[in-house]
C-alpha cells in the first residue's frame, strides 16, 4: 500500500502492531505538528525535539487507548488533539520537575478581571508567539494551558499543584501584560 493511500486507522493498526515502517510514517507525519506544541513551552530546539520524542513514545505505548466514535472526518483532527495533549502534559510535567514550588506573587489591586482582544492582519504568528513568550514563565504555562490547549482552572491546579484560584490569577495577569505588549507592538504599526 503506498504512503498516500493509507488511512490514520491503518497506520495506527500498524503501530499498535509495532510495524517500523508504520511507526516511522506516523513519526514523519505529526512531527511538524508537535512542534509546533512543544515550542509553545520550550523555546531550546534541543529540548523541544527530545520532548517531542518522549511524546512519541508515550503515544506509542498508548494508541490502543486512542478512540474516537465521531465522523471519520473528525478523526484526524480528534487524533491530533489526543496526542497533542500528551505532549502538553509531558512539557507540564517537566516544567513542574524543575520548579519545586510556584510562589504566588503578592496580589495587588492592578490585577483587571478579564482582558480580550483581537489579533488583527498586521500581527504575524511570529508576533503573537514573540509576545507570548514575552511573559513570566508560569504565566505563558498558565496561558498555554488555558487557552491554548484547553485545559480548566481545576485541571492545572491539579496539575502544577495550585489552587484553581491562582490559576485564575496569573491567566488574568497574563492576558493583562499581553494586552500591555500587544498596545506596544500595535503603535508600531501605525
Amino acid at each position: 500500500m503506498r504512503n498516500k493511500e493509507l488511512t490514520l486507522e491503518k497506520l495506527i493498526e500498524g503501530c499498535i502492531k509495532k510495524d517500523f515502517r508504520s511507526e516511522e510514517l506516523l513519526y514523519k507525519t505529526y512531527f511538524g505538528y508537535l512542534s509546533g506544541v512543544a515550542y509553545r513551552y520550550t523555546k531550546e530546539r534541543n529540548e523541544s525535539v527530545e520532548l517531542i520524542n518522549d511524546s512519541f513514545v508515550r503515544i506509542f505505548k498508548k494508541l490502543d487507548s486512542f478512540a474516537f466514535n465521531g465522523p471519520p472526518e473528525e478523526k484526524q483532527k480528534a487524533f491530533k488533539g489526543w496526542i497533542g495533549r500528551i505532549t502538553a502534559n509531558i512539557a507540564i510535567d517537566r516544567i513542574r520537575a524543575k520548579r519545586t514550588l510556584i510562589y504566588l506573587e503578592d496580589m495587588g489591586n492592578d490585577v483587571k478581571a478579564d482582558v480580550a482582544f483581537e489579533t488583527p492582519d498586521t500581527l504575524s504568528y511570529k508576533d503573537i508567539t514573540t509576545l507570548i513568550s514575552s511573559l513570566p514563565q508560569i504565566q505563558q504555562l498558565i496561558f498555554n494551558m488555558h487557552e491554548i490547549e484547553g485545559f480548566s482552572h481545576e485541571e492545572i491546579a491539579v496539575k502544577l499543584n495550585i489552587p484553581a484560584s491562582t490559576s485564575r490569577v496569573y491567566l488574568t495577569r497574563a492576558k493583562a501584560k499581553l494586552a500591555t505588549l500587544y498596545n506596544a507592538v500595535m503603535s508600531t504599526y501605525q
